[in-house]
């Protein structure tokens, strides 16, 4: 069962979605919300595996939402603007729809969603900082430690690893480092930052509630809202 969101200003819209999705049993509506500072609430209450996502919102539109959350799930856009397409795959998505909508297409998003889910949720073997890993960035290969990496940068589906000097993009999303990696060591810091807590220098409050980290090599982390109690428990700033 895929646990779903609907985010549409529109209540006929919403209503027509919910109809077309009748024909999906494995799609489960456990929320729905007109706007994008409901859907925030819903989707950190819920944790939904997958949001149908309209972009021209009331206030904030689509993409800033997205840009608010920690971790971004399966996203379906349903939109009546087609140029908005390129912009919409910076983020975790599994098609873009648009209206009016049509149940074939409709099928098709929802089998990449469901296919999409069934491989993330899949086991993954947990790292930790004793063992060394392999990276590979174009004809340069490194063997590394977890705990000599300090920072990892999500570059839409790849990662940057920073370690030493060195930087190296590796194919995959941030995601899939935060599943992996242990989380008493690395914590999410913001939607495209992973910090490795034992290269952290310092930090101090920042603007909104939130904070700054300096690491230890230099570089400037600012912390989103909702990482910033857990960060600051850690620490006891």
């Amino acid at each position: 069962m895929i646990r779903a969101i609907i985010i549409e200003d529109s209540r006929l819209a919403r209503l027509e979605l919910r109809e077309l999705l009748k024909s999906f049993p494995q799609i489960n509506i456990i929320g729905e919300a007109e706007n994008a500072d409901t859907a925030i609430d819903i989707i950190q209450k819920e944790n939904p595996d997958l949001l149908f996502l309209d972009i021209h919102l009331p206030g904030k539109d689509g993409f800033d939402l997205l840009q608010e959350l920690n971790h971004v799930p399966a996203v379906i856009f349903t939109t009546a603007f087609n140029n908005y397409a390129i912009q919409s795959f910076e983020f975790n998505t599994i098609d873009y729809l648009l209206k009016p909508l049509s149940h074939e297409r409709l099928a098709k998003a929802i089998e990449k969603a469901k296919n999409n889910i069934s491989t993330s949720e899949k086991k993954e073997e947990k790292l930790y900082e004793d063992q060394r890993v392999f990276i590979r960035d174009g004809e340069k290969c490194w063997f590394v430690t977890i705990r000599d990496i300090r920072l990892l940068e999500g570059k839409g589906n790849y990662t940057q690893v920073h370690f030493e000097n060195n930087k190296p993009l590796v194919l995959k999303p941030l995601q899939h480092f935060e599943n992996i990696l242990d989380d008493s060591i690395f914590i999410r810091a913001n939607r495209q930052q992973i910090i490795n807590l034992k290269y952290v220098k310092k930090g101090g409050s920042w603007f909104n509630g939130r904070m700054k980290l300096e690491m230890i090599s230099g570089e400037e982390i600012e912390v989103s809202r909702r990482q910033t109690e857990k960060i600051k428990k850690l620490f006891s700033f």
